[in-house]
């Protein structure tokens, strides 16, 4: 039996808009937002799902969360199909979706957060364990007896993610989880995502223009570009596809007359007058590349920097397909 909670096979979505012609003629036109996407995501992973503005992702996510129904293909969400069921499958997903909130704007969050309690019919202790939980690593008392209203747009994003985990979902869908966010906010929201991925109880699917949101928190990406998949895995193959590579930079205590060729290590630049040198980690390895620089004799300090994903990903949306 596939331990998969997401099975998506052909998934494809149109909407037919009016396109203005001439100063008073509209036409039909047949928009293809998400074109044949196959998708597995197994229990417990968190995945990244990202891509440009108008590429799909959200769209994806309202197809497997029922919101829309597909125009074609299949998908499975806990071995429910998310449209005819979609009821059912409320119960055993959590959705955080910025422009939908789970919350009553003029109750407080605490009462929000007992009334959704009695929405999904939790047993007492359930929902006061989980509730708990989230209090402790998302600082929720400061603001527990606050109206939904006056809460920060960080506040409020901290609720609508209890409000999302108090039933105990198997899945947890997040678009944009921590767009507008201040920085300490950012960061909780973050560390929280991570600490409830690292449990493994429950399977993430999060779409970000935020990439340090993916760095930090997802194994697995893939990147969709006008509705189609154009990357599944690993954000190192990501990295090793679209030839983004490591960079080595060594600080001389005094310049070279002529930079040293290193075998497998191009330089791409030099810097501070001669005093910095930089290079292209291609086929050698970082320690026969030490090692060849340690041995000019002028070496203060040498540091690895890793590709940033932010290039690959641009990179990648640029590349024809």
């Amino acid at each position: 039996m596939s331990d998969d909670v997401i099975v998506a096979h052909a998934l494809r979505k149109e909407f037919t808009v009016l396109v203005k012609v001439g100063r008073l003629r509209r036409t039909r036109r047949l928009v293809t937002a998400v074109d044949g996407v196959d998708l597995r995501v197994g229990r417990g992973e968190l995945l990244g799902y990202i891509g440009p503005n108008g590429a799909g992702k959200s769209t994806t996510l309202k197809m497997l969360t029922g919101v829309l129904t597909p125009t074609s293909g299949t998908a499975l969400v806990c071995g429910l199909a998310p449209v005819a069921r979609r009821t059912r499958l409320a119960l055993r997903i959590g959705v955080v979706f910025g422009q939908r909130s789970q919350l009553w704007w003029d109750l407080p969050l605490r009462e929000s957060f007992d009334l959704l309690r009695h929405v999904y019919r939790v047993p007492a202790g359930d929902h006061a364990a989980r509730l708990r939980r989230c209090r402790v690593l998302l600082d929720l008392d400061p603001f527990l007896d606050v109206p939904v209203r006056q809460l920060s747009l960080g506040q409020r994003m901290r609720g609508e993610l209890t409000a999302a985990l108090l039933h105990g979902p198997e899945v947890l869908f997040l678009d944009e989880p921590t767009i507008g966010l201040d920085v300490v906010s950012r960061q909780a929201v973050r560390g929280f995502l991570a600490e409830l991925g690292g449990t493994g109880d429950t399977t993430l699917v999060l779409t970000t223009h935020d990439l340090a949101d993916i760095e930090r928190l997802c194994h697995r990406l893939v990147v969709i570009d006008h509705g189609r998949v154009v990357h599944d895995g690993t954000i190192a193959a990501l990295h090793e596809r679209y030839g983004s590579r490591r960079l080595v930079v060594a600080d001389l205590d005094t310049a070279l007359p002529t930079p040293p060729t290193l075998p497998g290590a191009p330089l791409l630049r030099v810097e501070a007058d001669g005093h910095r040198l930089v290079f292209v980690l291609e086929s050698a390895g970082v320690a026969e590349v030490v090692a060849a620089l340690a041995g000019l004799g002028t070496l203060r300090d040498v540091s690895i920097v890793e590709p940033a994903i932010e290039d690959v990903v641009t990179r990648l949306y640029r590349t024809p397909a």
